[in-house]
């Protein structure tokens, strides 16, 4: 059996920073070895200077395979975050045709993706109210959760739960055991701000963000934390936007419901300046904020109520998102390369964030909630051997070339950050380093079985 000894660098876990050696053997780790250790190995990779993370769990990402690859793919999508630092992928229901609301549609999507991915990865299901019945089997058969919407999807195929087929969501999820995600914007306000906005002729990016106001968000979590509470599901909120929400859920979960929160690095470095500048390259859903909500949002983050940091990485090809009215381009931000980056220059570097707590936010909380600790999200004997190599300290700029995703276009481009992936490992093996992918596709593997 061949083993790798990873040497010379600062290990990160949720707890430490310490220096310390890797034994790998067959994809996992097998020791954690103190500097003075005595141990050999048939190959050895030198992380001297470089800090040790286990590999990025992304828990939220739009690959929009299959039949969608002209926007993303798992090829590409997968190459992205292995030049980030992330190891596993768990890919969203929809984007993708069909999306994933039934045992057929997962099965289509699994053999789909099967030859592509480079790194990891980890399915999410989904739930509309047509495909109320679908949710047993999509439990059945392994996706890590299902998600909603609470507002409009942009998709037609793609509906919103009203408040009845929410609550029977969450009682058919509460009995399953199985997670529900939740897009949490009232539909009813989205609705009518954004009616109100087109038919003045508002169309720039600002009134994008005007129709969807920070209340939209707290009213929709108020709402399904109800009936969560009533209904005994457990619940997730996906990218949580601003404080007062991320809160909201914090309370909840010290009442006793069984309640997650994620939120993501666009709303963490860029806000409503920004979103003014980039126009329809920084739409998303929710949209961007003001500097007080971003500023608000790093406190929950240090505070606690943010569970973990997810991309959202949603991207488009460039013609949906070049437009003058917001109304027509694509909400979507590419961010999966940058996720790791972004958090080490604007968290760790400039705001104090703790390497173990970044490790939380983007390894071990997401790793724990979807039921693959600890396979992933941990370096301990018997993990998965998932790493990021770290330059901590690396200033560089991110150049329009270096992007991997399908379409090399994102709202970080000319951002200069403080700490740089070097290489990135999946199960032992080098899947990043140099600027390059070291693996042929279908290396990665489902990383639920």
């Amino acid at each position: 059996m061949t083993t790798l000894l990873v040497s010379g660098g600062q290990l990160v876990d949720e707890l430490s920073v310490r220096r310390a050696d890797l034994l790998i053997e067959e994809g996992r780790v097998v020791a954690v070895l103190r500097p003075d250790h005595a141990r050999t190995a048939d190959d050895t990779l030198d992380a001297t200077g470089l800090h040790i993370l286990p590999g990025v769990v992304d828990a939220h990402v739009h690959f929009k395979e299959p039949r969608r690859t002209e926007w993303e793919g798992f090829l590409s999508g997968t190459t992205a975050a292995a030049a980030g630092g992330v190891s596993t992928v768990c890919d969203m229901p929809l984007n993708c045709h069909p999306p994933t609301l039934d045992a057929r549609a997962l099965a289509l999507k699994r053999g789909a993706i099967a030859d592509h991915a480079v790194v990891d990865y980890a399915l999410w299901g989904g739930v509309v109210p047509q495909s109320l019945d679908h949710v047993a089997e999509l439990r059945r058969d392994g996706v890590v959760g299902v998600k909603a919407f609470l507002c409009d999807s942009g998709l037609a195929e793609y509906p919103l739960l009203d408040e009845f087929s929410l609550v029977e969501a969450m009682q058919a999820c509460a009995g399953l055991g199985l997670l529900l995600a939740l897009h949490a914007e009232d539909p009813v306000e989205t609705r009518r701000l954004g009616a109100d906005a087109r038919a003045a002729g508002r169309n720039q990016a600002l009134d994008w963000a005007r129709s969807r106001p920070p209340e939209s968000e707290c009213h929709a979590v108020q709402s399904a934390l109800a009936a969560g509470r009533a209904t005994g599901a457990r619940l997730h909120f996906v990218h949580i936007s601003t404080a007062d929400s991320a809160r909201l859920i914090g309370e909840a979960r010290a009442d006793g419901q069984d309640v997650s929160v994620e939120t993501c690095p666009h709303y963490l470095l860029l806000d409503e300046s920004d979103l003014e500048q980039l126009g329809a390259l920084g739409k998303c859903a929710p949209p961007l904020r003001s500097r007080k909500h971003v500023d608000g949002l790093w406190q929950a983050v240090a505070d606690g109520p943010i569970d973990w940091i997810a991309s959202d990485h949603s991207p488009a090809p460039p013609e949906m998102k070049q437009t003058d009215n917001i109304w027509s381009a694509w909400g979507g931000i590419a961010a999966i390369q940058t996720l790791l980056p972004a958090l080490l220059t604007e968290g760790v570097h400039a705001r104090g964030l703790s390497l173990p707590k970044l490790v939380s936010l983007t390894s071990g909380a997401p790793a724990r909630r979807l039921g693959l600790y600890p396979k992933k999200g941990v370096l301990d004997p018997g993990s998965d051997a998932d790493l990021a190599l770290v330059d901590l300290d690396r200033t560089w700029t991110l150049e329009t070339a270096a992007l991997r995703t399908r379409w090399p276009i994102s709202p970080f481009v000319g951002r200069s950050f403080r700490g740089q992936v070097v290489a990135t490992l999946v199960r032992g093996t080098i899947v990043w380093s140099d600027g390059a992918v070291r693996v042929e596709p279908g290396f990665g593997q489902p990383a639920v079985r």
